[in-house]
């Protein structure tokens, strides 16, 4: 329990401290209706309806053990180059966390389709606003900013996430501050806490290598 409250603090404190160096950024906008696929530049234009149709977020026959998102950024369905939008679908088992993350590029407007998520996210002057939401219920992540998703009931909830851009791109708070080879003595100096502590969260945070 007590090495559950330390990662809770570290993860707080990660937010407040990366939330004010949230890059802010935005799609160009093109002078065409939409932009072809590569694979057709300077061939006859003979696009369907197929192209503008995304599948993706079909449900699963088995419902998943452990927190799962579906995109349909530009690069699953490049259809939305160009037009500065997205979506994800999310679903979360009871128990189970979208960790504290930004998305540099876009907004993000969440719609919980089913059952109840508590959901969070610290502004640039470090307040923290939280809200429990149920099903119908929207709430809108301003751009760049360091929030999360928490399923603390005992039932799945889904969700799905609008974007204002077809990249907003993620930028994980754990993985980016524990996971890329920060110097360990500047990460406990950074945390006031203990070289063994941090070597911990390293091991549990570090993404395998490829």
């Amino acid at each position: 329990m007590a090495s559950m409250n330390l990662y809770s603090l570290v993860l707080v404190a990660v937010a407040l401290v990366a939330a004010p160096m949230a890059a802010m950024a935005g799609d160009p906008d093109i002078l065409t209706d939409f932009i072809q696929p590569t694979s057709m530049v300077g061939m006859p234009m003979n696009i369907t309806g197929d192209y503008f149709t995304y599948t993706g977020f079909h449900p699963s026959p088995l419902p998943p053990l452990a927190f799962t998102l579906t995109k349909a950024s530009m690069a699953e369905f490049p259809a939305l180059n160009g037009q500065s939008v997205s979506y994800a679908r999310l679903v979360f088992p009871p128990g189970t966390v979208n960790p504290t993350h930004t998305h540099p590029r876009a907004s993000e407007l969440l719609l919980v389709l089913d059952g109840a998520l508590s959901v969070g996210f610290v502004d640039t002057a470090s307040k923290l606003y939280t809200k429990d939401l149920v099903s119908g219920d929207m709430f809108v992540f301003p751009k760049g900013l360091v929030h999360y998703q928490y399923n603390q009931g005992t039932t799945t909830a889904v969700a799905l996430s609008a974007f204002g851009s077809a990249n907003a791109g993620t930028v994980s708070v754990p993985v980016t501050v524990f996971g890329t080879g920060v110097d360990d003595a500047v990460l406990a100096k950074s945390f006031k806490t203990d070289l063994p502590t941090i070597q911990k969260l390293k091991a549990a945070l570090t993404p395998p290598k490829k």
